[in-house]
């Protein structure tokens, strides 16, 4: 009877790690901007972004962030932040024109 009980509480406690394991391994990569072989780019001169192939330069309109302003996830702080600015021609950071709802 002891052996019966031990292998049920093994048995149910790896199941519980497995169970964990794939929920936090969905929420991880659930939220990513692009995905693993891609990079976000910038569309230049007006809001939008998309995500191009990493072997690839980005497509004619976008830009690649600057550095150490990409988003990575979905509401993150450069995620925020490229919400109300975009970059012009010259690479230069410029505020989006406010929404007139």
């Amino acid at each position: 009877m002891r052996t019966t009980s031990r292998l049920r509480t093994t048995l149910g406690l790896a199941l519980a790690g497995v169970t964990v394991t794939l929920f936090t391994s969905a929420c991880s990569t659930q939220d990513a901007v692009c995905g693993g072989d891609e990079y976000p780019v910038l569309r230049v001169g007006s809001a939008g972004s998309a995500c191009a192939s990493d072997d690839e330069e980005p497509p004619k309109g976008y830009a690649r962030y600057p550095e150490g302003k990409v988003p990575k996830h979905v509401d993150d702080t450069w995620y925020t932040y490229w919400q109300t600015r975009t970059v012009d021609k010259n690479g230069r950071t410029v505020e989006l024109p406010e929404k007139n709802d």
